[in-house]
């Protein structure tokens, strides 16, 4: 029985697939070659109304570039450029954003 149990758990777990982790090197240079415009080299906005994505949770960037890429967050710019994004490049971008550190400095 306890054999049973352990394989039906570990079916359970290929099931269910391994985490994904991003690449963050890959995830620069494609920040490199498409966000950096309107984001920044290090993830701090350069452009009015654009988002710092610089120590941002991984999660909140995945959902936020899959959301852009299907339109059901609209946003004319990202709307294009999260289009052709594939679920490895929303991984990797994710992992790269989220893996520069940020301090905040309270107001005094």
């Amino acid at each position: 029985m306890r054999v049973i149990k352990t394989g039906c758990f570990a079916l359970f777990l290929l099931l269910a697939g391994p985490a994904v982790a991003g690449d963050a090197a890959a995830g620069r240079a494609k920040a490199q070659a498409q966000c950096q415009i309107c984001h920044g080299e290090n993830g701090v906005a350069v452009l009015p109304g654009a988002a710092n994505l610089s120590g941002q949770q991984k999660e909140y960037l995945r959902e936020q570039l899959r959301a852009y890429r299907s339109c059901s967050r609209r946003g004319p710019q990202m709307n294009v450029i999260a289009k052709p994004l594939t679920d490895a490049d929303i991984e990797n971008l994710a992992e790269w954003y989220s893996s520069i550190k940020t301090s905040v400095e309270m107001p005094k």
